[in-house]
């Protein structure tokens, strides 16, 4: 439960190459808050947290997208498009059902693949460095991080797998030490303090720029339903979507609220301990809120932070490489749950969507000249994919829809059709 938030840091902290002190109060603050997430979503207040055995975790491509809108756009416009984001997922809760038909799989398919996609970009320059060009010492070491990485998941079984990443770290700042390719430079810092409130200055608020959150907000909604669904299966309980599916978002939203402050991306429930319900057996609500206090306290711990934040930037690179790399494989999975092996539109609407979602990142300058508000959605990969796959899916799917009825109403062709409408079917040779 740990790795992902601490790799989660490493990620943000390297790219947006963030001072120690910052990058171990971040740290500090993302512990806090999955703990905090834990506890809200296990024992529940109110109508907030489905008294669920679920655990809160930063979420992989929402990470990614904070990323590309502090890039873009500065890391106050990050922070407060987190706000922005947290503060739609509870505004559209009243029309879950309705929002849910957007976000089929072919369309969070084509969302996550093209962040993996764009995200890989940025993992490379964390060891080129923003110029583009790599030391061979950087690459190395982020080429060895990578080995590292993958030996620990082909060595590791069942649960311990899912610290392949962390230990690909450990292992890449060991080698970094032992063969001078990098240096590990902890924090300075008392043993005991509390995340600093607003890092990045006061959030400043962007609704264009906030467009790649504040979508992906709402496609979480269809995650949110599957991971519910099973959750409650796993515990024993009957699921009732209608009913735990918005306690799990607003507690979701709540904690996103909070983590905005703290300059945290969006905190999204985690499947994780899913698995490991079922490998166990334990299956306890109270373990998990059992997990997230302890988390809470290591966040508090800042000695772990500040060691945590002297990792090289090569070795962050290496593991985020691969971070992303699995986030793109996600969206090919997706993708393979919707029919674009049929003679139906699907197909079209995916590709489409890639292609649009792909003309940014493969040609920067594309929409320069453009208006400012149009490049700013245009330009995002992400934002112009996934727009055009819900657009697509929609008019697509309902254009095919009325052809098929109005083709059954005048009756169809009383055979299979083999060449010319009205050919006889051809016979077999006897």
């Amino acid at each position: 439960m740990i790795a992902a938030p601490v790799s989660t840091v490493f990620l943000t902290a390297g790219t947006l190459r963030l001072a120690p002190g910052t990058t171990a109060s971040l740290l500090s603050a993302v512990l806090v808050l999955c703990g905090a997430g834990a506890l809200l979503q296990s024992l529940g207040v109110w109508r907030i947290g489905a008294r669920l055995p679920f655990v809160m975790l930063p979420g992989g491509a929402a990470t990614a997208l904070f990323l590309q809108i502090a890039q873009d756009h500065g890391t106050p416009t990050a922070a407060g498009s987190v706000l922005l984001a947290a503060a739609l997922l509870i505004a559209v809760l009243p029309l879950y059902a309705r929002v849910v038909r957007l976000f089929p799989p072919l369309v969070m398919g084509v969302t996550v693949l093209l962040i993996g996609i764009a995200m890989i970009r940025v993992a490379a320059r964390l060891v080129t460095g923003p110029d583009g060009t790599g030391e061979p010492r950087a690459v190395l070491l982020a080429g060895l991080t990578v080995a590292a990485t993958v030996g620990a998941y082909v060595l590791l079984r069942g649960v311990w797998r899912q610290t392949a990443i962390l230990t690909g770290m450990a292992a890449g700042v060991l080698l970094a030490v032992v063969t001078g390719l990098g240096a590990f430079a902890p924090a300075p810092g008392s043993g005991f303090s509390l995340p600093a409130l607003l890092p990045y200055g006061t959030p400043r608020f962007d609704v264009l720029a906030a467009l790649p959150l504040l979508v992906f907000s709402l496609t979480t909604l269809a995650e949110i339903t599957g991971q519910t669904v099973l959750n409650s299966e796993t515990a024993g309980r009957v699921p009732d979507p209608g009913k735990d599916v918005p306690r799990v978002a607003r507690a979701d939203a709540l904690v996103s609220l909070v983590g905005g402050l703290f300059g945290t991306s969006l905190m999204v429930t985690s499947a994780e301990n899913i698995g490991i319900g079922r490998l166990t057996g334990v299956r306890s609500r109270f373990v998990t809120a059992a997990a997230g206090a302890l988390l809470i306290g290591i966040g508090l711990a800042t000695p772990v932070s500040r060691a945590l934040a002297g990792i090289p930037e090569a070795v962050v690179g290496g593991s985020s490489l691969v971070v992303y790399a699995v986030i793109a494989v996600m969206g090919v999975e997706m993708l393979r749950r919707a029919d674009l092996s049929g003679a139906g539109t699907s197909s079209m609407a995916a590709a489409l969507a890639l292609a649009a979602g792909l003309l940014p990142l493969l040609t920067p300058g594309l929409y320069d000249g453009f208006p400012g508000w149009a490049r700013t959605i245009l330009g995002s990969g992400v934002v112009a994919g996934t727009l055009t796959a819900v657009l697509l899916t929609a008019l697509l799917g309902r254009f095919e829809g009325r052809f098929e009825d109005r083709f059954e109403r005048r009756g169809g062709p009383s055979e299979p059709v083999h060449g010319k409408t009205g050919d006889p079917e051809p016979r077999a040779p006897e």
